[in-house]
């Protein structure tokens, strides 16, 4: 199965603020909006947003790849030692550490992972008129400790 497709809508309108949910674990300091999702396999493409005065939140790792592009505003990345800005983008291997992370005036990030770890299903998800039809779900992170030692 391939991920799911939607026709043209825009993420950052007003109209699909009530699609972004909070982030467990950062409510009040991130959101996600998931763009697309393969049930089967669950890789994914979302939009992640660090809300501004977010202070230090805990470091992670993934036992899976993934790929990073800050799209705008700026987040600090300690592990790095680096403040990550409009246009920078990583492809993290499995296992590599980021974070911990803070912004002054906030960051959105699109994140695409290639080969995530569980699917979940969650009927709440909200679907824009023209995506496929199909169940919907969310992605959740297995724990840091799975991670690759570096």
């Amino acid at each position: 199965m391939a991920k799911s497709t939607s026709v043209y809508w825009n993420a950052l309108s007003p109209e699909s603020r009530e699609r972004w949910r909070p982030v467990k674990g950062l409510e009040w300091m991130a959101e996600e909006l998931t763009l697309s999702i393969d049930q089967v396999t669950g890789e994914y493409t979302r939009l992640t947003r660090f809300l501004a005065d977010t202070t230090a939140f805990s470091g992670k790792c993934h036992p899976y790849p993934e790929e990073v592009f800050i799209l705008s505003g700026r987040l600090y990345d300690a592990a790095f030692g680096i403040w990550l800005e409009s246009g920078h983008y990583a492809s993290r291997p499995p296992g590599e550490r980021h974070g911990p992370f803070r912004t002054d005036i906030g960051c959105l990030v699109l994140e695409e992972c290639r080969s995530p770890i569980a699917v979940v299903p969650n009927p709440s998800f909200l679907r824009m008129p023209g995506d496929q039809a199909i169940d919907s779900c969310l992605v959740r992170d297995h724990d840091e400790d799975e991670c690759l030692e570096q």
